[in-house]
């Protein structure tokens, strides 16, 4: 029998995943980590983002906004401020909110506190729409990072 690690996925309003898996992908500050069981105790900031979790033969696609993880040996934890599976996501919503945060921006009255905030919403819509994207074409792989 495959080693199996407990992942949790919470935000404010629910407990978005919980559940046995092979594996989990998540962003942070740092770049993206993958955590398999007997994984070493960590604890980290989590970035706006695409997280994926591995059960068995299926890749679940998750879009999150933020938060903090904890990995122990037998179990990952992810408080998150928002997290929606792709399934859940209205691509063309979040491709609008993404164009108003990014208009506001371009206006330039804005202070940094507000520009922050602005900027923090352009990210997750971006993890929203790549999320979305890929759940529309799986077998499409995202392009090489620009150098």
């Amino acid at each position: 029998m495959a080693l199996k690690i407990r992942f949790e996925i919470t935000t404010p309003e629910r407990t978005v995943f919980s559940d046995e898996v092979d594996e989990v992908i998540l962003p942070t500050p740092q770049g993206e980590i993958g955590v398999l069981p007997n994984h070493i105790p960590l604890v980290s900031l989590l970035s706006a983002g695409e997280l994926r979790i591995k059960k068995g033969g299926e890749t679940i696609y998750m879009a999150v906004s933020g938060g903090f993880l904890q990995v122990r040996p037998d179990k990952v934890v992810v408080l998150s401020d928002t997290a929606e599976r792709a399934e859940e996501i209205d691509e063309t919503k979040a491709d609008e909110a993404r164009k108003r945060a990014q208009e506001l921006v371009k206006e330039k009255r804005v202070d940094a506190s507000e520009f922050a905030r602005l900027s923090a919403k352009i990210e997750k819509e971006l993890a929203r729409l790549k999320v979305a994207r890929k759940r529309r074409n799986p077998r499409q792989q995202p392009p090489p990072p620009a150098v």
